[in-house]
């Protein structure tokens, strides 16, 4: 079957999955020709702990978005997040084998920094170079050619459970869906609403999901930290549910409609309905209640990901400040309490350079899927449509995720 261009990313989040389709612009833009959503009830902090749930719920998101695009989707670029994600910086070094740096000796360089000694049950995900240096020549973003006797690498390396990333393959299976690539959703977030002077000034990316948290930090336009708190909106939910004494569906509504982060930006006298438990009638309550609920557990989140920050030490370099991102960061006064925490200048996150149906896919909560529609765009205009692809639907090939990660390494170690 001859593929069009049509390029489809999928965000298995905590709470909701999102799928997003569409293709490149002349002008390195999106168009968007569908999204598609459903709730997520296989997933527990970004991992699988139903395979059919999470297959039943893509399907789901799956029909919406063929629905809406008027075209049938086959295939999907699919994020990875969760509490077993971990990172790490390392280094490697060879000798030149020439006159000049040649691409195996950038791939050698590459493979001896990430030759580290990793549990049997987690495998490297990404391998993503910070900085080259050839001879005592630093700072080089691309030493190709470069004429040296010894090369070095600076890389960033995110690693994962085997279990989890193949779990999330078999979900997209089930639903009838073959998986391009696994991509760290931070990653592919920070592609959506990063700009590229952001990136180069030193920038703080904070995904505030269901499940998780996930944050990505960028200097001199290449990774430095990425990390995951298991924390995220859901737990605001939750909360506000327990200390209304109300469902935790209802709980979510005025979450998204009346809740503030910022118990100072409420007015004393604003009253809000909340519905009780079983038949009993609605009760009328002060807004500042829900407020002061939902301002405690974002104070907490935001507070761990300022201490992760502070512990990479990294933070001070991140001069364009913060970057708020995801559904969490859509409850109203999340991006005052971000710069009280973090003392540093944030804004909220939007998908950028859409076309199309951008009005549908122009939101925090859908920053991910765009994102990895974006990853998809981009490595497929790299490696052309007549590259290897994986089969992951023949039920007579045992797949290995080392063949699936390879095929990520060889297109993340372009990315910066």
């Amino acid at each position: 079957m001859v593929k069009s261009d049509i390029v489809v990313g999928l965000d298995i989040g905590t709470t909701k999955i999102c799928m997003v389709l569409g293709e490149a612009t002349a002008n390195d833009g999106i168009i968007i020709h569908g999204i598609g959503h459903s709730s997520s009830t296989g997933m527990r902090k970004g991992m699988v702990v139903s395979i059919d749930n999470t297959a039943r719920d893509i399907h789901h998101a799956l029909a919406e978005a063929e629905l809406m695009a008027g075209r049938e989707i086959r295939s999907v670029y699919v994020g990875i997040a969760g509490s077993h994600i971990s990172s790490f910086n390392s280094e490697g070094a060879v000798r030149i084998s020439g006159d000049a740096v040649t691409g195996r000796d950038i791939e050698r360089a590459l493979e001896t920094a990430g030759a580290k000694a990793i549990p049997q049950d987690r495998e490297i995900i990404h391998t993503l170079p910070q900085e080259y240096i050839v001879d005592e020549q630093g700072d080089i973003s691309d030493p190709l050619g470069m004429a040296g006797v010894r090369l070095e690498v600076k890389v960033h390396i995110v690693t994962g459970a085997v279990a989890s990333a193949q779990n999330i393959v078999r979900a997209c299976q089930r639903s009838g869906l073959s998986v391009e690539d696994i991509v760290l959703e931070s990653l592919a977030s920070s592609k959506a609403v990063l700009t590229d002077e952001e990136r180069e000034l030193g920038v703080i990316l904070v995904d505030l999901g269901g499940g998780t948290s996930d944050i990505a930090l960028f200097v001199n336009n290449a990774i430095k930290h990425t990390s995951v708190i298991s924390l995220g909106g859901q737990y605001v939910t939750k909360d506000i549910a327990h200390g209304l004494r109300t469902p935790v569906d209802r709980a979510e509504e005025l979450k998204l409609k009346y809740s503030c982060a910022m118990v100072d930006m409420v007015l004393p006298d604003e009253f809000i309905e909340v519905p009780e438990v079983g038949d009993r009638s609605p009760r009328r309550l002060s807004r500042r209640m829900l407020a002061e609920i939902c301002q405690a557990r974002m104070e907490e989140i935001l507070a761990m990901v300022n201490q992760d920050l502070i512990k990479s030490g990294y933070k001070n370099q991140a001069v364009a400040g913060v970057v708020l991102t995801g559904g969490g960061s859509m409850i109203a006064g999340c991006q005052e309490l971000s710069e009280q925490i973090f003392e540093l200048p944030a804004r909220i996150g939007y998908p950028r350079n859409l076309g199309g149906l951008k009005n549908v896919a122009a939101s925090p909560d859908c920053a991910t899927a765009v994102g990895l529609l974006c990853y998809g765009v981009e490595k497929e205009a790299a490696e052309g449509r007549s590259g290897r692809k994986i089969d992951f639907n023949n039920p007579q090939k045992d797949f290995s995720l080392g063949e699936i990660l390879s095929r990520f390494k060889k297109w993340f170690t372009d990315v910066r």
